[in-house]
C-alpha cells in the first residue's frame, strides 16, 4: 500500500492495528498518524524486533489491505 493511502486511511486502520499488534498504546497511534517510520520504530520497542522485522510486519499488514 501506497504510504499516502495508508495516512489517508489511518484512522479507519487504527482498530486492526490494535488488534494485529496489542501492545501498541492509543497514544503511540495518536502520534503515529499514518506515518509508517515511527511505526516501525514503535514495534521494535515494544516487541523488541530488529528493524527488518518491524518493517516486514508493517509490509505484511499493509498488503493485506
Amino acid at each position: 500500500m501506497n504510504s499516502d493511502v495508508f495516512k489517508g486511511k489511518w484512522k479507519q486502520l487504527t482498530g486492526s492495528i490494535k488488534q494485529r499488534w496489542g501492545k501498541l498504546t492509543d497514544d503511540d497511534l495518536d502520534v503515529a498518524e499514518g506515518h509508517t517510520d515511527y511505526l516501525v520504530g514503535k514495534l521494535q520497542e515494544r516487541y523488541g524486533w530488529s528493524k527488518e522485522k518491524a518493517e516486514e510486519e508493517v509490509n505484511d499488514f499493509s498488503g493485506k489491505l
